[in-house]
């Protein structure tokens, strides 16, 4: 954190990100940045999905507390979150699925996820794609989401601009997180929950010894 800070005064760098550290890492180099008066990391990068979810359970909490931007990567699946229509349309194309992190065809899980997907862009809409909600997911979930995306064609980027016009409703989100995504927040968050104020977090066990004036998450610009 001294030889990024000093990088930061000779202005070779503006801010500080890290990329795919464990929150524990993070958190204890920008306590130390904070005492010793450096520069703190201000945004964090790292691998999210809908149905890759170990981003909710450190790390978003983290970022909370120390006021930190995200910039999830792998948002789409590695381009595996695709309609039976889309996909029965690259087949004739002779366009196969990217296969950067897995084989070129869709998993049991990636299938069950994009029809999910599928189903909740349809109620947005008929210009609405599989991926549009995928990205509208990250980005409400919590505050600050800035999701690194590609494309290599138009039709892509404007999927993405579409992104910004969706609000998925608490039903919808709470649908997606229910097909194959295995997610489990883990102890203590399984007990104690990550905000006391949510439907089925044991926060009666923190209340039960003593008042709690607890702050709810803030949500995203635009949802609130």
């Amino acid at each position: 954190m001294d030889s990024l800070h000093i990088l930061v005064e000779q202005g070779k760098v503006l801010y500080l990100g890290i990329s795919d550290t464990p929150a524990w890492i993070v958190a204890a180099a920008n306590t130390y940045a904070r005492e010793k008066g450096k520069t703190p990391f201000s945004v964090y990068q790292g691998r999210w999905n809908i149905l890759l979810r170990d981003f909710e359970r450190d790390i978003i909490p983290m970022a909370r507390h120390f006021n930190m931007a995200l910039c999830p990567w792998d948002v789409l699946g590695s381009g595996k979150f695709k309609s039976r229509k889309e996909i029965e349309a690259r087949q004739k194309s002779g366009e196969g699925l990217r296969s950067f992190f897995s084989g070129g065809e869709q998993s049991e899980s990636e299938r069950a996820i994009s029809e999910a997907l599928e189903k909740v862009a349809s109620e947005h809409g008929e210009d609405i794609s599989v991926t549009a909600v995928a990205l509208a997911y990250v980005m409400q979930k919590t505050r600050n989401v800035f999701p690194i995306i590609g494309g290599r064609k138009i039709e892509h980027l404007q999927d993405n601009i579409k992104a910004l016009s969706i609000h998925l409703s608490d039903k919808q989100i709470e649908y997606l997180e229910s097909v194959k995504s295995g997610f489990d927040a883990g102890f203590p968050t399984t007990m104690i929950g990550d905000d006391p104020h949510e439907t089925g977090s044991q926060a009666f066990l923190l209340s039960s010894s003593a008042p709690i004036a607890f702050q709810r998450n803030a949500k995203p610009i635009g949802h609130e």
